[in-house]
C-alpha cells in the first residue's frame, strides 16, 4: 500500500492517533514493535495559529518514528489551512523529523470537539468537510489523508458517497472508523460500509479500516472479508504495543504467537517509562504514564493493590521498583488479558 510516495508494503498495520496516548514515547515503541506508520495526538488548528506552545510541541517528531503523520483538527477553514501549512513545515517550526503526511481528523466523537463542529461533528456538514479538505490539499506539499466515521448517527451513514467526494479533493488515503459519532466507542464496529467503499469501482486511493481491531484473528478477518488496504489499531494497543508484530506474524504464518511473559512486559514498560521521562521531564511523565503502566499488566490476579501503588506513586525510582517487584513475583507467567490472549 502506498500513500503518496510512502510505501508501507502489503497489508500494513498502523497506530491510530489518540489524544493523551500517542505521544512520542509510545509512537517509538509501536514502531519498534511492528507498526508500519504512526500518528501524533490531535493538534488543534486554532492552537497552532495562535502559536500555542502545547500545540506546537505536539508536532515535534523524531526520525525513529518515521513514517509519521501529524493529525490536525478544527472547523474554521482558514485556521485549518494555516495549521496544515505549519504541519507541512513542522521540522522547521517544532524541530525534529517533521511529518511524512498530514491527516485531517473528521472522526473524533468527544463532545468538546464534535459539539463545536470539529472532528466527527463535521459529518453534519459534509459540504464544509469537503471544502476544508480541498483547501488543505491545495495548500501543502505533503500527502493529505482523512480519518472519519460512517456518519453522524444511524440515520445518516453517508460515508460511501462522501468517500468519493473526499477522494476527488485529492487526498492520498482515507481511514474509516466503523461507528457513527452517536455510537462514540460503544457497540460493535460495523465494517460493512467500509467494505462497500472498497467495492466501489470509482475508488482508487487506499482505504484503511479502523474499529475493534483487537487481535490477530480480527485483523486477518478485516483484510480478507472487507478487502481493505490497511488496518488501524487504536485502543487495543494500550499497554500492548507489540500487538502490531503479533498481527503481522499471524498474517504471515497463520500461527498465533505466544503471549508475552510478565517479565518481558516489565522490561518494555520500564523502557516506555524511561523514554517518557527523557522526553517530557519527571513531573509530566510520572502523571501521564499512569494510564499506560497499569494496562501492561491487565489481567494479573490479585493485582489491585499493586496497581493502586503503580498509579499513585510520584517518585520515578519507586515506580521502577514496583515494576521490578512485578517481574520478581510473576516472572515468566504468560499473561492473557480479560478478552483472551490479545485484545486489551
Amino acid at each position: 500500500m502506498k500513500i503518496g510516495g510512502i510505501d508501507l508494503g502489503p497489508q500494513p498495520v498502523l497506530l491510530a492517533p489518540m489524544e493523551d496516548v500517542t505521544d512520542a514515547s509510545f509512537r517509538i515503541l509501536c514502531r519498534e514493535y511492528g507498526a508500519d506508520m504512526v500518528y501524533t495526538e490531535f493538534v488543534p488548528s486554532d492552537g497552532l495559529v495562535r502559536d500555542a506552545d502545547k500545540a506546537i510541541a505536539k508536532m515535534r517528531t523524531l526520525e525513529a518514528e518515521a513514517p509519521v503523520g501529524i493529525q490536525i483538527y478544527g472547523h474554521i477553514p482558514e485556521a485549518m489551512v494555516e495549521a496544515a501549512k505549519m504541519a507541512d513545515h513542522a521540522d522547521e517550526i517544532a524541530g525534529g523529523h517533521g511529518c511524512d503526511l498530514i491527516d485531517i481528523n473528521f472522526g473524533c466523537p468527544v463532545s468538546k470537539i464534535a459539539g463545536r463542529g470539529a472532528g466527527s461533528g463535521m459529518m453534519k456538514d459534509p459540504d464544509k468537510m469537503v471544502a476544508i479538505t480541498k483547501a488543505v490539499v491545495e495548500a501543502v506539499r505533503k500527502p493529505v489523508t482523512v480519518k472519519t466515521r460512517l456518519g453522524w448517527d444511524e440515520h445518516s451513514k453517508i460515508i460511501v458517497e462522501l468517500a468519493e467526494r473526499l477522494q476527488d479533493c485529492g487526498i492520498a488515503a482515507l481511514t474509516v472508523h466503523g461507528r457513527t459519532r452517536s455510537q462514540m466507542y460503544k457497540g460493535e464496529a460495523d465494517w460493512t460500509l467500509i467494505g462497500k467503499i472498497k467495492e466501489n469501482p470509482r475508488m482508487h486511493i487506499p482505504i484503511i479500516g479502523n474499529g475493534d481491531v483487537n487481535s490477530p484473528e480480527k485483523a486477518k478477518e478485516c483484510f480478507e472479508r472487507y478487502g481493505v488496504d490497511g488496518i488501524m489499531v487504536g485502543r487495543a494497543s494500550f499497554g500492548h504495543p507489540w500487538i502490531f508484530n503479533e498481527i503481522k506474524e499471524y498474517l504471515r504464518t497463520g500461527v498465533l504467537p505466544p503471549p508475552m511473559p510478565v517479565r518481558e512486559r516489565v522490561t518494555l514498560a520500564k523502557r516506555h517509562y524511561a523514554l517518557a521521562l527523557e522526553m517530557k521531564g519527571e513531573r509530566r511523565a510520572v502523571f501521564e504514564m499512569r494510564r499506560h503502566l497499569s494496562c501492561y499488566f491487565k489481567g494479573l490476579p490479585d493485582f489491585r493493590e499493586t496497581r493502586a501503588r503503580l498509579v499513585t506513586e510520584t517518585d520515578p525510582a519507586a515506580v521502577v521498583a514496583i515494576l521490578d517487584g512485578i517481574a520478581e513475583r510473576w516472572g515468566e507467567t504468560p499473561l492473557a488479558d480479560e478478552t483472551g490472549v490479545y485484545g486489551i
